[in-house]
């Protein structure tokens, strides 16, 4: 779940619905996101897509990827936390960490790789780029840090 979420950008709750027929052989995540009613098209890395075939390797193609204990629905966002925070504390960090912070991850890693804000808004579906800075975290310090060491 944390693999998948930080390597697509989508938020949990258009995560935890997707069934194993959905993302099994697919080169592209489609989903309707349940936020805003938009449908979005993901192209799926081929690392993202071999961890996601070893991890359906024990699944149906009808089941949610990641199914409730009764496995007739996914888990719940709440669970999602749960399991998110015990990795994190497993890990040694001590700070909250949301199933937001998925998607801020992938964002700021995105935008450090490619410095293209504006795919990165359309990725985010941002109505605009000022948006997109303030959600991955740019700051005044950065800019600032950015402009000392500039120069023509």
């Amino acid at each position: 779940m944390f693999f998948m979420g930080i390597n697509s950008g989508l938020r949990i709750s258009d995560i935890l619905p997707l069934r194993v027929c959905e993302v099994k052989e697919a080169t592209h995540l489609k989903v309707r996101e349940k936020k805003t009613g938009n449908t979005r098209r993901i192209l799926m890395t081929d690392t993202l897509r071999n961890e996601i075939q070893k991890y359906c390797l024990t699944l149906g193609d009808s089941d949610y990827l990641f199914p409730s204990r009764n496995g007739d629905k996914p888990i719940s966002r709440v669970q999602a936390w749960n399991i998110i925070n015990a990795a994190a504390r497993d890990a040694g960090i001590q700070d909250s960490i949301g199933t937001h912070s998925m998607r801020k991850t992938f964002g700021y890693h995105f935008y450090q790789k490619h410095k293209d804000l504006a795919i990165l808004q359309q990725i985010f579906g941002h109505s605009s780029q000022s948006v997109t800075i303030r959600y991955i975290g740019i700051t005044d310090d950065m800019i600032d840090q950015a402009m000392q060491s500039f120069s023509l």
